[in-house]
């Protein structure tokens, strides 16, 4: 099924030729017919299915021919990095058109993204803790929505955002178009999409999540404090030519860039301490091979869009099976083909566990050859919380007491030790 069966404007079929699409994904058969009639959608689509051209594709069909000047669409998303993916290929996607977009998030300055309220760009990709720190400004106006997105819908419920989005939703117009998309479908989501949709077509609602087809998942066993010399001894041997490595901690990810990088590797890290400067500059450079291995935390599991990304590794085993979809769904993404490995310490067994009985079979064992599993480490990969704190503790304990005795040498004011007035 070609994509010129779907009867996109021409211009929309020039971007998506020069995208280099030659045939519809799963998802985009079943979602874009029924998009673009009009009708709202609810979508439960694994990550890595092409459901970001799902989406945008009827979108951007419903206003190709309008006039311009004013926002009709509004895609709301949980994270920084996957509002920069989505204006992306959107703007890929409407090269040829005269269609104008804009990202809508934090970190970054408020002045342009509210230069595309006041222009009236024609869709805007949002993060909703962003979106309603504009919303309390007369310019920001979303009544003339006429198409909502809610992409990653179970994601934006993990972080919290569920309150905001009801927010959100008391500026829009109730009679408007509604794309759900959701990788799991929890109670609270399944409770808002009755709330906001109104007879939509469903597409995969039953369809268990589990990896793409194309992912290669492998389990490395290895002691916790082995995991950062197994992670530069699969590099170092060309095993993995480059890799997005997730960890558990922001504290970890700043570890395991730091071990990389004192042994030569061009590695980035990107985490929620990074500014946005720092993880653009961290997604750009991977993205474009300056860097090889990409250190990060779950906020950008689902954020990351690299063409062909050969490896994922859970330097840390997820705790939630779906966090471990999402992880290794950044490899083998619109049909490709990847590795995912998965580094599993005895302690993280029971974690694996339920990860391999949620994906519903087991995973094959790796033992790296000529690999020392027994040897030990100069020094711990993380230190505890409670021994972190206890040493901030003595240092500050230390800055105080040589306060109070720089204090004690100076004396009191006057100029004479121990508070004795000169006569």
């Amino acid at each position: 099924m070609p994509f010129t069966s779907f009867k996109l404007h021409p211009d929309l079929l020039r971007g998506v030729k020069e995208l280099g699409f030659t045939r519809p994904t799963p998802i985009q058969v079943d979602a874009i017919p029924p998009a673009i009639a009009g009708r709202d959608v609810l979508a439960c689509a694994m990550t890595g299915s092409g459901k970001t051209a799902a989406f945008l594709l009827p979108i951007l069909q419903r206003l190709v021919s309008r006039p311009r000047g004013t926002t009709r669409a509004l895609i709301l998303t949980p994270t920084r990095e996957l509002a920069a993916q989505i204006l992306q290929e959107l703007e890929e996607l409407a090269v040829h058109t005269p269609i104008t977009a804009a990202a809508i998030f934090g970190g970054v300055s408020m002045g342009p993204q509210e230069h595309a309220f006041r222009t009236g760009a024609d869709i805007l990709v949002a993060t909703p803790g962003r979106l309603l720190d504009h919303l309390r400004h007369p310019y920001a106006k979303l009544d003339r929505i006429e198409h909502l997105v809610l992409d990653e819908a179970d994601r934006m419920l993990d972080m919290g955002f569920l309150p905001d989005i009801r927010r959100v939703l008391k500026y829009l117009p109730t009679k408007r178009q509604t794309l759900f998309f959701s990788a799991t479908m929890p109670a609270p989501i399944v409770t808002l999409t009755r709330e906001m949709l109104r007879d939509p077509a469903t597409i995969n609602l039953e369809r268990k999540a589990a990896p793409a087809v194309g992912i290669t998942q492998a389990v490395y066993p290895v002691p916790q404090e082995l995991k950062s010399t197994l992670l530069f001894t699969l590099l170092q041997r060309g095993i993995m030519r480059e890799a997005l490595i997730f960890t558990r901690t922001k504290h970890r990810a700043n570890r395991v860039w730091e071990f990389l990088t004192k042994r030569g590797v061009n590695a980035a890290r990107i985490h929620g301490n990074r500014s946005q400067a720092q993880r653009t500059d961290a997604l750009d450079g991977f993205k474009t091979g300056r860097y090889r291995v990409l250190v990060a935390t779950d906020i950008a599991a689902r954020g990351i869009d690299v063409e062909a990304l050969g490896h994922v590794v859970n330097f840390d085993v997820p705790a939630q099976s779906e966090d471990y979809i999402h992880r290794v769904g950044r490899t083998a993404r619109a049909e490709m083909t990847g590795e995912a490995f998965t580094f599993v310490s005895p302690e993280e067994t029971d974690d694996l566990r339920a990860i391999e009985r949620a994906i519903g079979k087991p995973l094959p064992r790796v033992t790296l050859p000529d690999f020392d599993y027994t040897a030990r480490p100069t020094a711990k990969l993380e230190v505890p919380i409670a021994e972190r704190i206890a040493k901030i503790r003595a240092q500050r304990a230390e800055e105080r007491a040589r306060a109070r005795e720089k204090d004690a040498r100076r004396g009191p004011p006057g100029g004479r030790p121990n508070g004795r007035r000169s006569r």
